[in-house]
């Protein structure tokens, strides 16, 4: 249901257009201008990097598009060193070896039999086992601002929002609409958003082969990565919370991506289906936001639609109230969202090269994970 609701939403936008305590900090708009061309000079040293080329070459915007997937993309259809990388890493005992799960919308994944996904073994987080690595909650007094599913038909009201309490947040995004509404994509980063990976078309990642997790991370990190001037993420959010050892493996091992959870859920979501209500959300975040404040709350919500944004800014007054600190999720984190730049304004520095390589050379905040990534595969060259 939820994924249909996705498709929905997306064809309507297709037509129209544990890391380092991060606690002492004050509320600054880190709006970032991009730049007023999208290419760079042949003798650049990231020309390569980007598909935009200047007007009147033969290349224009329709032209980027089909450098991305139309649709679900295939583990068989992916670079080759994404595929090596891959296999480099399964070689190496990295990626644990369970089954794929069977999944159908609306229902908990399953796994065969002897596989126990609350154990130790498969970890899932759909049945709230906790992987040591992956971010449940906040630090105590501090609410990590979130939302899923952008670019998407509640943006901009969102970003309005946002703009108007001068703050930011971080929008997991999925890839498909980024390449569908790239004007709501560049808003969300000109507003100073941090950029995170929800997949390029939102499946239940558990169900998929191990060559499919890559294509479904890879190409959202890739479209990203293009779009931001080079900018490769930190942080991505499994659809439906759908994660398991060998998942988070991939995403780690693979393409140095940590995992994100959360601790409560508005299901806001489910508005449009009848599945909770305006008033149901706006109860829930009252108990939560005048409850205890350790652990500090993750919680899920939407960018989807007007109303999922409305609970938000419904909420906001009460987190005020209560004395909580809000801060962009990914910077609770992290000093950065991004693997390969300090990512705090026009003039930050991003790390090209062998952005999947050693970042011994690149800013402070990559640097800090430099080990992690010494002698990986060059991802995006």
């Amino acid at each position: 249901m939820f994924f249909s609701l996705l498709l929905v939403v997306n064809a309507a936008l297709a037509g129209a257009v544990v890391l380092p305590r991060h606690d002492d900090h004050e509320h600054v708009m880190r709006k970032r201008v991009l730049p007023g061309k999208w290419f760079h000079d042949d003798d650049h040293p990231v020309h390569k990097l980007f598909g935009r080329a200047p007007p009147g070459d033969g290349t224009d915007y329709p032209d980027w598009t089909n450098s991305f997937p139309a649709a679900m993309p295939s583990g068989n259809d992916m670079p080759q060193a994404w595929k090596d990388a891959l296999a480099d890493a399964v070689a190496a005992g990295k990626i644990p070896d369970i089954p794929q799960s069977t999944t159908a919308s609306g229902t908990n994944p399953t796994y065969p039999t002897g596989f126990d996904p609350t154990g130790p073994v498969v970890c899932s987080s759909t049945y709230k086992c906790r992987a040591e690595d992956d971010v449940w909650d906040a630090p105590e007094g501090q609410i990590g601002i979130s939302f899923d599913d952008g670019p998407s038909q509640g943006t901009t009201k969102l970003l309005d929002f946002l703009d108007a309490e001068n703050i930011t947040a971080t929008h997991f995004l999925i890839g498909i609409y980024i390449r569908n509404t790239p004007d709501a994509f560049t808003r969300i980063y000109e507003q100073g958003g941090d950029i995170a990976v929800h997949t390029y078309t939102h499946p239940y990642m558990t169900g998929l082969s191990n060559a499919d997790v890559v294509a479904q991370l890879g190409w959202t990190m890739e479209i990203i990565r293009n779009s931001t001037g080079g900018r490769i993420p930190k942080f991505w959010r499994p659809p439906y919370g759908d994660s398991d050892n060998r998942v988070r493996a991939i995403a780690s091992e693979v393409l140095g991506l940590t995992t994100v959870i959360w601790n409560q859920d508005t299901e806001d979501w489910s508005m449009a289906t009848g599945g909770t209500t305006m008033d149901a959300i706006n109860a829930s975040m009252t108990q939560w936001l005048t409850g205890p404040k350790s652990p500090g709350l993750v919680i899920l919500e939407h960018e989807l639609t007007e109303d999922t944004v409305q609970a938000f800014m419904n909420a906001y007054p009460v987190m005020k109230s209560n004395g909580w600190e809000i801060e962009s999720l990914a910077l609770i984190e992290s000093d950065s969202a991004y693997q390969n730049s300090d990512g705090t304004g026009d003039d930050s520095t991003v790390q090209f090269g062998d952005i999947l390589g050693d970042f011994s050379t690149s800013t402070s905040a990559s640097s800090t994970t430099s080990a992690r990534y010494v002698n990986r595969q060059i991802f995006f060259s």
